[in-house]
């Protein structure tokens, strides 16, 4: 298998950046729109983040094929699948379950999902074997997660409705990204990811009205962030969903390990966390050499 090139490892790197940073802004949203505990609250706000970024996204590829977007009849299916369970079915345990467990908690066992991909893409593609170098180079980056996310001792046990729906979220995320990949070869990333939002934003939005108690107050603040959040769906998933359509999604996966790093860091940058310990330094490290170890290729010369 060769190397990605540095262009695509450029544009995970950015990716999951901007999915990490999703962490802090999805809090600092909740506090800005007024959003306690209330759950139905906080899916329909996902849902109107989503829906608003698949109109964007849509106006995008339809302005710049200088004609509507339009899913190819054969890729129906897939793109509703897609819908349902890469945005809809993945935040609506994602969302329940980061509610019920802390935020050190839900990053640790969220991350899993890379495990899942790599495992997942062995059995899917012929030209995506696991292997003990990529095994080796997934250990090592998940305890680099483990690592930062148990920094301080924030680790506070495990249940089935805040740890076991995140887990569960994970695994509806590699679900859709085999999904993303084959919908994306028929019609482009960005269509797909235009109908993929609005089908799973909608779904959402349905979802979240059906028990909302009128407690999501607007505010500038919260449209500020909330605008932000919709960026980091539109351009970062439309971006991920163009590298899972040209690249083995066990090269591209690993890259989830850097969320939540970037999510802690930026974390202590916008909600004045303590970041300032060894054990992040230490992290970052750590998943540097578990990237490196997936994506290096000796020289057989």
């Amino acid at each position: 298998m060769k190397k990605l090139p540095p262009r695509a490892i450029f544009a995970a790197i950015f990716c999951n950046i901007l999915f990490g940073s999703a962490f802090p802004m999805i809090k600092l949203g909740y506090e800005y729109f007024g959003i306690s505990d209330d759950v139905f609250s906080k899916i329909l706000y996902a849902g109107i983040r989503f829906f608003i970024a698949g109109i964007i996204v849509f106006i995008i590829d339809s302005v710049r094929n200088k004609k509507i977007a339009a899913i190819a009849k054969p890729n129906i299916k897939n793109v509703i699948l897609l819908g349902v369970t890469y945005t809809f079915l993945q935040y609506i345990f994602f969302y329940v379950g980061l509610s019920n467990t802390t935020g050190a908690s839900g990053s640790v066992v969220n991350s899993a999902s890379v495990f899942f991909a790599i495992i997942l893409a062995h059995f899917i593609y012929p030209d995506d074997k696991l292997n003990f170098k990529k095994f080796v180079g997934c250990a090592v980056g998940f305890a680099g997660v483990a690592l930062a996310c148990f920094a301080g001792g924030e680790f506070s046990g495990i249940g089935f409705s805040g740890e076991g729906f995140i887990l569960i979220a994970g695994m509806f995320f590699v679900i859709g990204s085999v999904i993303n990949k084959k919908a994306s070869k028929i019609n482009g990333s960005f269509t797909v990811t235009a109908y993929n939002l609005l089908i799973g934003g909608f779904l959402l939005i349905i979802t979240g009205l059906l028990g909302y108690n009128g407690e999501i107050t607007v505010t500038p603040l919260g449209i500020l962030v909330l605008f932000y959040l919709v960026l980091v769906s539109s351009v970062g998933v439309a971006v991920w969903s163009s590298l899972l359509k040209n690249y083995p999604i066990g090269k591209i996966s690993v890259y989830n390990f850097i969320i939540p790093v970037s999510g802690t860091l930026l974390s202590g940058l916008f909600l004045k966390e303590n970041i300032l310990i060894w054990e992040y330094a230490a992290a970052l490290l750590l998943v540097s050499v578990g990237i490196f170890c997936v994506n290096y290729i000796p020289n057989r010369k």
